[in-house]
C-alpha cells in the first residue's frame, strides 16, 4: 500500500512537471486548438469582448456597492528608464506667461504607449502570426494609414465588465514575485480557493505579480529582458473558462518565456488565437490594498480606450469599483 501511494505521488509530481513545460510545438498546436475564429462571425473584430454580455455587465454593476473607485492606471513616466525606452512627452504650447487668446493654457503628450511602460491596451491588430491577425485577418491590412481591421475603435463604447484580482503575492505571503518568476495554474487554482472567487465567462482577470512595488523598492530594470508572468500552459485554462480580457502589472508573459523560440506566447495566444485584449502595465499596488482591505476580490471594471481609426491600442485609465 505504502508502495503505491510513493508510485502515485510520483507519477502525479511528473504530470505537474510536464505541465510546466511547453515546447513550439505546443504553441503551434494551441494556436490552432484554442482558437476563437469565426466563433462570431467571419467579420467579427471584438472577440472575447463578446463574452461581455447585457447580462454579464448588469452583474458587474451590482459589485459597486460602497462607491469605492481605485485607479489601475500607473503614474505616466516621463523620465528614460530601463524599462521606459520612450517616455511620455509634455510640452506647454501656451502658459500663463503667454496665454493663448490672453486666456487659455494649452499643452500636448506625445507618447509611444506599446512596451514595458505605461498602462495601455492592446487592439487585435497588435500581434501576427504567419501573416494573420485574429479572425483571419490579413497582416497586410495594418498600413501606414493604421489598421484597417481589429483597430481600437471596436470598443468605443467601453468595456464593463466584472473584474477579477488574482494576487499571487500575497497568496505567496511575499511582497512581490522576483523577476523570471512563472505563474502556473496551480497557482491562480490556489488563489480562487484563497479568495472564493471564481473566475468565469466573461470576466476581466488582473494578475498582480507585485512589479510596481518591487520598481519603487530596488528601482528599474530591463522589463524586456526579465519579469514575472503566466506560464503559457496559462492560456488553454483561460480559454476553458472563457475569460473576456487579461490584463496585470507587466506584459502577462513570464519573460523568459520558457518556449524555446516563441518570446510572448501568451501575448499571441491571447490576441491572435482567442482574439482577447490585452491591458499592459496596469498599477495593481492600491487595487490590491482595497480589495485585502474590503475582503473582496471582484469589482465592477470599467475601460475607455482613446477611439483613434487605426489604432492598434491606447493609453487609458481603468478604473475598479468597489
Amino acid at each position: 500500500m505504502k508502495l503505491l501511494v510513493i508510485v502515485l505521488l510520483v507519477t502525479l509530481a511528473a504530470l505537474a512537471q510536464i505541465s510546466h513545460q511547453a515546447t513550439k510545438g505546443d504553441f503551434d498546436r494551441w494556436m490552432k486548438e484554442l482558437s476563437n475564429w469565426g466563433r462570431w462571425g467571419k467579420d467579427d473584430q471584438n472577440g472575447t469582448v463578446n463574452l461581455i454580455t447585457p447580462a454579464k455587465v448588469k452583474q458587474a454593476a451590482s459589485l459597486a456597492k460602497q462607491g469605492i473607485t481605485v485607479s489601475l492606471e500607473h503614474p505616466v513616466l516621463t523620465e528614460q528608464a530601463p524599462d521606459n525606452s520612450n517616455p511620455l512627452t509634455h510640452t506647454m504650447t501656451a502658459t500663463g506667461e503667454n496665454p493663448l487668446a490672453g486666456a487659455y493654457a494649452m499643452d500636448r503628450y506625445d507618447i509611444a504607449y506599446h512596451g514595458y511602460a505605461h498602462t495601455h491596451m492592446d487592439a487585435l491588430s497588435h500581434a501576427f502570426q504567419n501573416g494573420k491577425m485574429y479572425n483571419g485577418y490579413p497582416q497586410s491590412s495594418v498600413t501606414k494609414a493604421g489598421a484597417q481591421k481589429n483597430d481600437i475603435t471596436a470598443f468605443q463604447n467601453g468595456i464593463v465588465t466584472r473584474g477579477v484580482l488574482v494576487d499571487i503575492p500575497r497568496l505567496k505571503n511575499i511582497p512581490y514575485l522576483e523577476p523570471g518568476t512563472p505563474i502556473f495554474v496551480e497557482d491562480i487554482e490556489a488563489w480562487e480557493k484563497k479568495s472564493g472567487v471564481k473566475i468565469g465567462s466573461g470576466d476581466a482577470v488582473f494578475v498582480r505579480t507585485g512589479r510596481w512595488t518591487r520598481r519603487a523598492e530596488k528601482g528599474p530594470w530591463n522589463a524586456a529582458q526579465i519579469l514575472a508572468g503566466l506560464h503559457v500552459s496559462v492560456v488553454p485554462w483561460l480559454k476553458q473558462r472563457d475569460v473576456a480580457i487579461l490584463g496585470g502589472d507587466g506584459v502577462s508573459d513570464v519573460i523568459p518565456s520558457q518556449v524555446e523560440g516563441v518570446t510572448q506566447p501568451v501575448h499571441f495566444l491571447m490576441l491572435i488565437a482567442l482574439g482577447s485584449p490585452l491591458f499592459d502595465n496596469c498599477d495593481l499596488e492600491k487595487l490590491a490594498e482595497a480589495a485585502n482591505r474590503l475582503n473582496r476580490w471582484e469589482f465592477m471594471f470599467t475601460a475607455a480606450p482613446m477611439a483613434v481609426p487605426g489604432g492598434t491600442g491606447s493609453p487609458l485609465n481603468p478604473i475598479a469599483v468597489f
